[in-house]
C-alpha cells in the first residue's frame, strides 16, 4: 500500500477500497520525451512488464481504453473488432483529459474518472 503521505489517486483509493497491495514506483517525467520504455527503464522493470493505456474513439464517439505492454503497438484493427465497433481511431492526446479525466502519461484503466469501455 501507499504511504499515508503520498497523493492518493483514484487507483489507488480503488486498490485501497479492495484491499488490494500495492506498491507505488515513482519516474522522472519530460513532456518532450516521454513514453512507456523511458519509465520501464526508470522503474527497472522489463518492458513486458510495464503497461500503457491507450484511448481510442469510435466513429459515433464511444470512447475505448485498453492496456497494452509498452513494447507493443496497438492494432485498432484488433481493437475495433474486440469492442465490436467498425472503426476506431487513437483519441489525440490533447483529447484524453477531456474524455477520460485523466493527462497524458497518467491515465489508469483502474478508477477512471469518466465513463469508458475498457478492454
Amino acid at each position: 500500500m501507499a504511504k499515508a503521505t503520498d497523493k492518493k489517486t483514484n487507483a489507488m483509493r480503488k486498490l485501497d477500497t479492495g484491499k488490494i497491495n500495492y506498491h507505488v514506483l515513482s519516474y522522472e517525467c519530460d513532456e518532450e520525451h516521454f513514453d512507456g520504455k523511458i519509465v520501464a527503464d526508470q522503474v527497472g522493470l522489463a518492458y513486458s512488464s510495464v503497461f500503457k493505456t491507450l484511448v481510442a474513439k469510435a466513429e459515433k464517439g464511444r470512447i475505448i481504453v485498453c492496456c497494452i505492454p509498452v513494447d507493443k503497438k496497438l492494432s485498432l484493427k484488433a481493437l475495433a473488432q474486440a469492442a465490436g465497433e467498425k472503426k476506431l481511431e487513437m483519441l489525440h492526446v490533447n483529447e484524453i483529459l477531456a474524455a477520460t479525466g485523466y493527462i497524458r502519461g497518467g491515465c489508469s484503466p483502474i478508477g477512471m474518472k469518466k465513463t469508458t469501455t475498457l478492454l
